[in-house]
This record gives structure tokens, C-alpha cells and sequence, in this order.
């Protein structure tokens, strides 16, 4: 990728019309490539594993040059890394036929943690920072049995307290019995910090974790999920109710 020819793109937009132009030209800066290969690398946003907020990974190994695909798909230049705080792996992946071991990264794999946007707003929020304070396991818990909260209250359980809210989930077949269990363990683990319990008053990281991937799965089993299927039956009732004027489009692209 030519840096300097979407610079001087974007500066000409900007000259031509500053004001109309300028989400237009921040739309161009920002296919700029914001991570090259490097002996140690800055990614935006948070560490995968322990969630430290813009980490630094220090490079292990790098492929110099591109991995030939025997299969004939595109070729890639890949490079691991470790986070300095954790020590956690990335894997990074560079741009395809890109044969520079100092160019481009366009993908980290695993990326950092995101709660999926078709969780609600405040299920999701609370969601995004349990992921984000990990490295703080007592937090990270509250905002996870916050988050089991919200989801509750969005299904319509909003009288009572969280234990019997659970209950009636269950008893209403909204949660099976297991997902019902591990919802009061959750619930348990964030009454901990929260209440400066005397006998057990922090969570453990391992404890955290386990709350994070319930309040997660969670949410992907009462609302992503539910989205997907309403998505897949709109697109096969529109497929079989094509609108007009469109079907001819379609028999000359099958």
C-alpha cells in the first residue's frame, strides 16, 4: 500500500471542500495500515489474554518472507508475539504477497475480546467491561453478574432479587437448570468483592474467567443467537418473495 498517495488523497479532499470532506477523508487515513512488523508492536485496544490496555508485544519469530500456499490460495508473511505484561501469544498476519518482513499487519490472532453488538446496550456495556478487566478479576466478576443482571431485566424479570429472578428463568424454561446453576455462581462471585465477603472477599483470575465465558455465553444464547435466526428466516422469506423488478437480476446471475 502507497502511504503517501492516501495522504496526499486525503489533504486534497480537504482542500477542496474542509468541511463536507473531512469525515470522508478520516474515512481514507484510516485504510492506512496502523501496525507494521516490528521488533515490538503497539496494537490499540487491549491484550486478548490478560485485557492490559494497549499493550506492548515483543516479536519471538517472524517467517521472512511470505509461506508459500501449496494449495494456491494467497500467501502470507506471519509473525508471533508476546504480550510484555502477561506473556500471552499473538499471532500477526500481513498483508497478502506482501514479502516484506517490515510491512504491513492486517490481523491479530486472537483479537482482543468484544461482546457481540447484538447483546442490548446495557447487558453489553457491562459485558465490555468485565472482558476489559480481567487483569482486575474482583471487578471484572461485578461487571459480569451485572451483566447477568441486565440480561434478566431484558427478558422481562425485573421484580426481586437476583437469585429468585434466576429461579423464575428457569422455572419459566428461559434457562435450562445447568445455565441456571452457573447463573448463581456468578451471582455468587460478584456478591464477593462486593460485599467484602470476610471468609472470601476476592476472586480468583481462573474464577473470573469463568464468569466472563457464562455471562458471554449467555448472552450469545438469549440474544445473538435469536438475532441470527430471525436474520436467516427474514433472508429465506425474502428469497422466496423476491421483490419486483428483481427477478430477472436473479436468473441472469444464477
Amino acid at each position: 500500500m502507497d502511504i503517501g498517495f492516501y495522504k496526499c488523497l486525503a489533504l486534497q479532499m480537504m482542500e477542496e471542500d474542509p468541511f463536507q470532506s473531512k469525515i470522508d477523508a478520516l474515512r481514507i487515513a484510516l485504510e492506512i495500515p496502523k501496525l507494521y512488523f516490528r521488533k515490538a508492536i503497539r496494537p490499540e485496544g487491549r491484550c486478548p489474554h490478560c485485557s492490559t490496555p494497549n499493550p506492548t508485544f515483543d516479536q519471538w519469530w517472524i517467517t521472512h518472507g511470505v509461506v508459500k500456499n501449496e494449495l494456491g490460495g494467497k500467501s502470507y508473511v506471519w509473525g508471533v508475539y508476546f504480550c510484555t505484561a502477561c506473556g500471552g501469544a499473538i499471532l500477526a498476519r500481513g498483508k497478502a504477497g506482501e514479502e516484506s518482513d517490515s510491512g504491513p499487519i492486517v490481523q491479530l490472532i486472537p483479537e482482543a475480546r468484544s461482546a457481540h453488538e447484538d447483546i442490548p446496550p446495557i447487558a453489553r456495556t457491562f459485558l465490555q467491561q468485565a472482558m476489559d478487566t480481567l487483569h482486575a478479576p474482583d471487578a471484572s466478576a461485578v461487571m459480569a453478574g451485572s451483566a447477568v443482571d441486565a440480561m434478566l431485566k431484558e427478558l422481562g424479570y425485573e421484580d426481586g432479587s437476583v437469585y429468585t429472578r434466576i429461579n423464575r428463568a428457569v422455572a419459566d424454561h428461559r434457562l435450562t437448570e445447568s445455565m441456571g446453576a452457573w447463573a448463581h455462581s456468578v451471582r455468587l462471585g460478584a456478591n464477593n468483592p462486593r460485599h467484602a465477603d470476610k471468609d472470601k472477599p476476592h476472586i480468583l483470575p481462573a474464577e473470573a474467567v469463568q464468569s466472563v465465558e457464562f455471562a458471554e455465553a449467555l448472552g450469545n444464547f438469549l440474544f445473538v443467537l435469536t438475532k441470527r435466526i430471525e436474520r436467516g428466516k427474514k433472508a429465506a422469506e425474502d428469497a422466496s418473495n423476491p421483490q419486483p423488478g428483481t427477478s430477472g437480476l436473479s436468473q441472469v446471475e444464477g
